[in-house]
């Protein structure tokens, strides 16, 4: 039986996941947005029943058992951990802090019971699924160099909000480099043990951003990620996101590895063999027929359409409606694989800042909020 779904978020994204569950036989009871007004205007096109600006509203809704989270990031946390412990099942966006992550891990780990995964939905995209078992079949051989471009129009919002606010979770490094980061570590196997990048803000300020107000999250971001893992010998990645250029998006990952590489344009994947004159179409692309979305890129509304249809058969197998089937999901990132993520998008900024190399240690236990304080009172007592 298909859960009920509630969903934070009147963003791009909320807007076209919630057709695209209603495609998939899920009924959504529920919608939640930043104010009523938004709320209300988002739920009467979308043919929501219930509409609120009150978190609590949607996580006590007794037809909600599905909660599918898409606000700024700061946010996300809260919502996360709070909808685990009434017991409702979650896939949500990422968080803002390495510590925020921590937090959601824990309230999973509580929880084993109930569906908690993060909502990269590159993991999902067909290309990606054929890649990954290309790579495991051994196409390239030794997998030794990944590269990755992506480039496109400015993430900014229309106004000044959390996108354009590096602490907020604002940036193409947080919004985009995470997924590509998650993705590199679910294709190659592998994970990053030391990184080193470089983050640009080039515009600060625009015809709508402006006075007092300056934007800080990265519009340019280059990094590079040296890569270990089972039976691994080193994985070499460089990442390059610009999101200064106006016009077509640009999303291409190339794997090369002792034999031949693979790479995915966009939504199609490409092979080619050593000895080979020239690349043939492993995986073509049958075109979108769901909802349009102009601000979302095809690989991310592929992928979401394809994470939609495996909840669907992740769920419908059960007769009580929070019970899922991992199988289905079970290439889905999650609380944990979202915690490495933001410990890696942090060590990608303070390498940046600091211009060298950076170990990638991820937390065990959540840090003292108050041990700088000890520290300092200690000093002062010596």
């Amino acid at each position: 039986m298909l859960p009920g779904v509630g969903v934070f978020g009147t963003g791009s994204t909320a807007r076209v996941l919630v057709p695209l569950l209603q495609a998939e036989g899920f009924e959504v009871h529920a919608l939640w947005g930043r104010s009523e007004e938004e709320a209300r205007c988002l739920a009467k096109e979308l043919g929501i029943p219930f509409h609120t600006s009150r978190s609590d509203d949607v996580l006590l809704h007794q037809d909600v058992d599905l909660v599918c989270i898409y606000i700024p990031p700061s946010m996300t946390k809260q919502i996360a951990v709070k909808a685990l412990g009434i017991g409702k099942n979650v896939v949500c966006e990422k968080a803002a802090t390495a510590v925020d992550s921590f937090k959601m891990v824990t309230a999973a780990r509580y929880y084993p019971q109930l569906l908690s995964i993060m909502g990269n939905t590159l993991r999902f995209l067909p290309a990606f699924v054929a890649m990954r078992q290309l790579l495991v079949e051994g196409y390239v051989g030794d997998v030794q160099v990944c590269d990755v471009r992506v480039y496109g129009p400015s993430l900014l919002d229309q106004s000044y909000g959390w996108t354009c606010e590096e602490l907020m979770g604002g940036g193409g490094l947080h919004i985009v480099g995470s997924a590509i980061i998650d993705l590199l570590s679910y294709l190659t196997g592998a994970r990053a043990h030391r990184v080193h990048g470089l983050l640009r803000t080039f515009v600060q300020q625009n015809n709508l951003i402006r006075g007092i107000r300056r934007v800080t999250s990265d519009d340019f971001c280059f990094f590079q990620m040296l890569m270990v893992g089972t039976g691994s010998a080193g994985v070499c990645c460089t990442v390059t996101l610009n999101f200064n250029m106006p016009g077509s998006f640009v999303h291409e990952v190339m794997i090369v590895g002792s034999t031949g590489r693979l790479v995915v344009r966009d939504t199609q994947l490409y092979g080619q063999r050593n000895g080979s004159k020239s690349e043939e179409l492993l995986l073509g692309d049958n075109g979108w027929v769901g909802p349009e979305a102009k601000e979302m890129p095809l690989p991310f509304l592929q992928g979401l359409s394809s994470m939609v249809k495996a909840l669907r058969q992740s769920f419908q197998a059960h007769e009580e409606r929070r019970s899922w089937a991992r199988g289905p999901v079970a290439s889905a990132p999650t609380f944990e694989d979202g915690l490495y993520v933001q410990t890696v998008v942090e060590a990608v900024k303070q390498s940046s800042s600091s211009g060298e190399w950076v170990c990638v240690e991820v937390m065990s236990q959540e840090p003292d909020p108050n041990h700088n304080l000890c520290e300092a009172l200690q000093r002062n007592k010596n």
